[in-house]
């Protein structure tokens, strides 16, 4: 199977995305340099009212001027594949008894498909990097976690704040990220499992 094949490129491809590894949910780059990655939920500014959208701007600058590191904010727009949705929608129907509701599926399926026809389905994600560094190569990996621990923590609250979610990004969805990234076609039709990145994972294709 080529995703647990050994690639010939692996280390001009590893130079090209500057990722050493990825470890307890730590995205490792070269230079001592590591990376927490969080997925957040978002604002719909435009719905606030004027007062609450001062609020909001009052908030969002104490947050900034509050944070203990530079952060980079990542938005991940993608196409939903609205064929494997409708795939999955009709797959179902096999297993259902009633006729009603197998034809509420295929009035479901034709109502979609009409929908977007001619039009891209998009979503999106935001994501929210906390990066950290230190010149000491000997340093001992758990500091390093512990560090990350506390910066993460801090940001947490700032986002609470605002009235947004965030959660950390485990080893397996950094993992899957990036093969998003540069696999936009591929993840249509080979989209990776939690098995198979574990897989990678132990193996140290990754």
């Amino acid at each position: 199977m080529w995703l647990l094949s050994k690639s010939k490129n692996k280390i001009s491809s590893r130079r090209q995305i500057q990722i050493k590894e990825v470890k307890d949910d730590i995205l490792v780059l070269p230079n001592h340099e590591y990376r927490v990655l969080l997925e957040t939920s978002s604002i719909n500014f435009e719905l606030k009212s004027e007062d609450e959208q001062d609020v909001l701007i009052d908030s969002f600058q104490n947050f900034l001027n509050s944070l203990p590191c530079q952060l980079q904010i990542l938005v991940r727009v993608r196409e939903v594949d609205i064929d494997r949705y409708l795939q999955e929608i009709s797959l179902s129907k096999k297993t259902e008894k009633e006729k009603a509701y197998r034809n509420q599926i295929d009035n479901y399926c034709d109502f979609i498909t009409n929908l977007v026809a001619g039009n891209k389905i998009l979503s999106r994600k935001f994501y929210i990097v906390i990066p950290y560094r230190h010149v000491d190569k000997n340093k001992d990996f758990q500091l390093v976690k512990e560090q990350l621990r506390l910066l993460t923590d801090i940001v947490v609250r700032g986002l609470e704040k605002l009235g947004m979610k965030a959660r950390t990004l485990n080893s397996l969805e950094i993992l899957d990220l990036f093969y998003s990234f540069y696999n936009t076609e591929q993840i249509k039709t080979q989209t990776l499992k939690g098995e198979t990145l574990q897989k990678l994972m132990e193996n140290n294709y990754v």
